[in-house]
């Protein structure tokens, strides 16, 4: 990055491997140093890093470069596209700064560049008399313009990151890494995010709706109040609660679940408590004990097979047979129409049959 005054052409120069807004913040702090202030408006060219979108009236900065301008009291007037007037006054430099610091240079590291731009830009460029103004670029600069700048900053600059992290399902959001909850109502949105070095900050269209401590890459900050009771526990890895709720139903199937805990990482076998408190729910508090007990004796500590023994103990009563009774028939005769009347065979027939 190059930066020079506009009236006396005292340059600096900031070598740097990559162009991002933070190399491009890390050089004006280099600038204001070198410089010994602040200047009120800083002109860039439209790169990326600076401008989001380039128009001549209504530029887009980019939040953390606009952010940083705030911060230390300059003004960004961005070059016009396509506007040698404009353009000319940063272009021009890149091939001078090239040519003249670094041609036929041999430099090894980025300090070593950079010293070496430091000392070029004072002890050479700086002092050798411009063509135009018939100055020294230096003397004129102390002269003229270094008591128009603004305070150098005191201390440095806190680089924040700026994302838009979506809300996942288990209410938190991924920031530089890091973890962090968020409240029920947000799963699912995207929110704005500002990370620096001590807070991180979640907007919802520019309105502040949570706050938390800075956690290193892989860290996680959880707030209890932002999610249901019901989901605290798993939350906040609360293994005491769970202990505590177990031994709520019985003395054995507290002494199971801290059986079921004891682990060097406790947190990673809650959901095996979980299950001993479904099947609470499901066989009854009763039922459990018994069976928690039987296991404990027998050293079995594992939630599938003690759900085998609650089976084997409880055998179901067979159901009461009780006597179906029949229909009564629609067309059923009385018995005594089936019934043969015998008699007694006369003389009268007996005549007869001779």
């Amino acid at each position: 990055m190059d930066l020079h005054s506009g009236v006396s052409r005292f340059r600096f120069a900031w070598p740097c491997f990559r162009e991002t807004t933070e190399s491009a913040i890390e050089a004006c702090e280099e600038a204001w140093e070198f410089y010994g202030g602040i200047f009120r408006v800083v002109i860039p060219d439209n790169t990326k890093t600076i401008v989001d979108r380039s128009d001549p009236i209504h530029p887009r900065i980019n939040r953390t470069f606009l952010e940083y301008a705030q911060s230390r009291g300059f003004h960004i007037d961005p070059t016009r596209v396509r506007s040698p007037k404009d353009k000319a006054r940063t272009e021009r430099s890149v091939p001078f700064v090239r040519d003249d610091c670094f041609g036929g240079e041999r430099l090894l590291t980025i300090d070593q560049t950079r010293d070496h731009a430091r000392r070029w830009c004072l002890e050479d460029a700086g002092m050798r008399r411009h063509r135009r103004t018939l100055r020294i670029p230096r003397e004129h600069f102390e002269a003229e313009e270094k008591s128009h700048l603004l305070d150098p900053p005191t201390e440095r600059y806190d680089i924040p990151i700026w994302c838009d992290p979506k809300i996942g399902r288990d209410q938190l959001a991924t920031v530089a890494k890091a973890l962090y909850s968020l409240p029920t109502r947000f799963i699912g949105n995207k929110l704005t995010a500002r990370a620096d070095r001590h807070l991180v900050r979640f907007y919802d269209a520019h309105r502040l709706v949570k706050t938390h401590p800075r956690k290193p890459a892989g860290g996680r900050s959880i707030d209890s109040d932002d999610y249901p009771l019901h989901k605290t526990v798993y939350a906040m890895r609360d293994v005491d609660y769970l202990q505590r709720q177990a031994t709520s139903h019985g003395e054995s199937v507290g002494r199971y679940a801290e059986a079921l805990l004891d682990a060097p990482l406790p947190w990673i076998r809650m959901r095996r408590v979980y299950a001993l408190l479904g099947l609470v729910r499901r066989y009854g508090a009763k039922r459990v004990e018994e069976a928690c007990r039987i296991a404990l004796e027998a050293d079995i500590v594992n939630v599938k097979r003690l759900e085998r023994v609650i089976n084997r103990r409880h055998v179901p009563d067979p159901p009461h047979s009780v006597p179906k009774a029949l229909p009564p028939a629609r067309f059923l005769r009385p018995a005594g129409q089936f019934a043969v009347e015998r008699r007694e065979p006369s003389s009268t027939d007996a005549g007869g049959d001779r």
